[in-house]
């Protein structure tokens, strides 16, 4: 097969970008290095395209063994017509190939089975071809009649058992039937009658009805959930019309055969025996499969957002990890992420020691120059916002802001941590991990499993090796689209650039530990283990900043070298004047339409070009610092503060398949519903949106949002 077009055409792009990129995939290329570096080789594919072409690759070449195992199979059985065997290379699908290898896949014993041992498959072909004889059915069934089968009862029972499994076994039924199924069929959901659902988790699904068509994701997981903690029945239902014409469309049923009640039964026998429940497995496989592929999708989305935030890098930051007995953990981080101090203070139940940790505050704060108190969000976390913001908004240029602290514990108590902070309290690391994420949000989260970061839905239900698989590639896409500063990078954040991997890594920073600091990309080569190949494929993702070569604290590849500098020789420019000329200089060559000729005398593609002159501009930009700072407080609101139409501003925590929650500065996080947000806006997490207050509802803690607009 070629599966070149095959590709091509399933993914809707042309035939040369798939041939290069795959091409480019199988000789050992990362998908960052090829997205960002051999845009003229795959027509600028970007990198999502790319990673759709190496699933869609690793999928067909999965169909292409399984189909060579099924024509292997079939045709050492002697089965393996001419016709068959093209039906069988026809096929796009892995479902269509298992219906055309039902009928001759191994299985375990059945009753048409032991039938056909009995010798009576010629009388099932009679009642499968509905056969009009004159003779009745005692005097057809006599040759038929052995030691094995005494009488015509047990032999036309053996028949139809035959004749049952060729009719579910037929592709053409199977394949109609799951198609009336998928178009007109419901999933169901019930209570189990012993069960017991004490919170009422599951009370919308206890007797639930849906078109499998119109069923939604969450609700298709929800079931699944419910179904494996023994609360749920997830069945399934088709009008016996829709389902019966699938079976007439494939075999004949003529009333003037002596045969026609018989394959009426044996049909409506093996339907409900065989075919539907069949069916149904691979419907409901089929549709947990999509819902956890969308689930997946909104984790990826979400996980993209949170690593993206920008940095605040230049604060001195005071984090707070809250908690009521054993009190509260503080860790005082300088701009650079080191623990400068730390502490723990006891201002909540039981010992409400609010004064004295006021002071402590206090007095932290003026010793270290402290601008910006980060709140971890858990337990406690509004009753420390209180205490703070009493303090904050009497001091000017000091602000508090609240922070997820999901994964701080698991980052905690992980090998990790205790090689990075091995003198510290696991309860403190935990604060200084809420601090450090705010700091730097890419850097710290990193450490932790995706898994763990709590921007998902349904996390612990899905395949957890795709989940794994799709975060981790979201976390390296961000990681090399951002750039990693070789001589100050933990070994964590160097694992996820494009080559390396968590033994290069640890080689990379004990290099640098025992020679000192990388003066140039080049000298990455003296690293045990980092080959020609790993080395083209991660370089342009690590900074050197000052270094000796100033092109190497950008995004443009060592390769690209020589075309960078004749580039600043044809522009007379130099990398180290000041930003605004640079910028003014190569906006100018853009302008002046002359670009494709300065390609051509350089003998390199304009992609490239376009990449290094942005990297000229703005060398080593972090593409983070785009986006809006985070939403910074000095006071504290309470839900009894809220009323209908009140506009506030708030920050988006987490995006689900039926909204968004915000943070607007109270004890719980308000609900966008996707209904209120206007067609075209693209909400995600971190965003700082304008909402409006539609509904507060003070006993079960809930707040309506609409979006809202600022006041001129």
């Amino acid at each position: 097969m070629d599966l070149i077009h095959t590709l091509a055409k399933g993914l809707d792009l042309p035939y040369n970008k798939i041939k290069n990129t795959v091409e480019l995939l199988e000789g050992g290329n990362t998908v960052p290095f090829i997205a960002r570096y051999r845009k003229e080789v795959t027509g600028e594919l970007d990198e999502e395209q790319i990673r759709k072409i190496q699933s869609e690759l690793t999928r067909q070449k999965n169909l292409e063994d399984r189909r060579q195992t099924v024509l292997q199979s079939i045709e050492e059985q002697g089965k393996l017509t001419a016709t068959l065997k093209q039906n069988i290379v026809n096929v796009s699908n892995m479902t269509e190939l298992e219906d055309l290898y039902a009928p001759y896949k191994p299985k375990r014993r059945t009753r048409a089975m032991d039938a056909r041992d009995k010798g009576l498959e010629p009388l099932a072909k009679m009642i499968l071809d509905q056969e009009i004889t004159p003779q009745n059915l005692d005097e057809l069934v006599q040759p038929f009649l052995t030691q094995k089968v005494k009488d015509v009862e047990t032999t036309i029972a053996g028949a139809k058992d035959i004749a049952a499994e060729v009719v579910c076994e037929n592709a053409a039924v199977r394949k109609m039937t799951r198609e009336k199924y998928l178009q007109f069929g419901r999933i169901t959901g019930n209570k189990r009658l012993d069960a017991s659902d004490e919170r009422k988790t599951y009370e919308v699904y206890y007797d639930f009805s849906a078109l499998i068509k119109f069923v939604k994701p969450y609700q298709i997981l929800a079931l699944n959930r419910g179904a494996k903690g023994k609360i749920l029945k997830v069945g399934f239902s088709l009008d016996e019309k829709e389902w019966w014409s699938a079976i007439c469309s494939a075999f004949k049923f003529d009333q003037r055969s002596i045969f026609f009640e018989l394959l009426n039964e044996a049909a409506k026998d093996g339907v409900k025996r065989l075919l539907l429940p069949s069916i149904e497995r691979d419907i409901l496989r089929q549709l947990t499969e999509d819902a956890e592929d969308h689930a997946i999708h909104l984790f990826s989305e979400n996980l993209r957002a949170l690593l993206t935030q920008p940095p605040l890098a230049d604060q001195t930051i005071l984090a707070i990890d809250p908690g009521y007995r054993t009190g509260s953990k503080i860790a005082v981080l300088d701009p650079f992420g080191k623990v400068l101090t730390t502490r723990t203070f006891y201002p909540h139940p039981p010992q409400n020691k609010k004064d004295e940790a006021a002071e402590i505050l206090k007095a932290l704060i003026e010793k270290y120059h402290v601008n910006l108190i980060v709140i971890g969000n858990g337990t406690a976390s509004r009753e420390t916002e209180l205490l703070v913001a009493e303090i904050t908004k009497h001091q000017r240029g000091l602000n508090y802001t609240i922070t997820s602290e999901a994964g701080a514990s698991v980052y905690s108590a992980s090998k990790l941590a205790r090689v990075e902070f091995p003198d510290l309290d696991v309860s403190i690391r935990g604060a200084v991990s809420i601090g450090r994420r705010v700091q730097d949000p890419l850097a710290e989260l990193v450490k932790i499993d995706p898994r763990s970061i709590g921007v998902g839905l349904y996390q612990h239900d899905i395949n957890q090796t795709k989940l794994s698989e799709a975060l981790d590639q979201v976390v390296e896409s961000v990681v090399n689209a951002v750039g990693v500063e070789v001589n100050s990078a933990s070994a964590t954040l160097l694992t996820h650039i494009a080559g390396i991997g968590p033994a290069l890594a640890e080689k990379i920073v004990e290099h640098r530990e025992e020679h000192g600091p990388f003066s140039d990309r080049q000298a990455l080569l003296a690293v045990a283990g980092m080959g020609a190949k790993t080395f083209q494929q991660a370089a342009g993702f690590l900074r050197i900043r000052d270094g000796h070569n100033p092109l190497d604290a950008t995004a443009i590849h060592p390769e690209s070298y020589p075309i960078a500098k004749k580039i600043l020789e044809n522009l007379q420019l130099d990398i180290h004047a000041d930003p605004q000329s640079r910028i003014q200089v190569v906006e100018k060559a853009k302008a002046s339409q002359m670009l494709q000729k300065l390609a051509d005398d350089l003998q390199t593609g304009l992609p490239t070009l376009a990449d290094i002159l942005d990297e000229i501009a703005r060398p080593g930009r972090d593409p983070r610092k785009d986006l809006p700072r985070p939403l910074l407080r000095k006071d504290v609101l309470s839900m009894e503060d809220l009323s209908s139409g009140m506009n506030l501003r708030g920050t988006i925590r987490n995006v689900v398949d039926f909204g968004a929650f915000i943070d607007i500065g109270v004890k719980n996080d308000g609900l966008l519903h996707r209904s209120r947000i206007p067609k075209g806006i693209h909400l995600q997490i971190g965003d700082i949106v304008d909402v409006l207050i539609l509904s507060v509802d003070h006993d079960r803690g809930r707040i309506a949002l609409g979006m809202g607009e600022r006041d001129p």
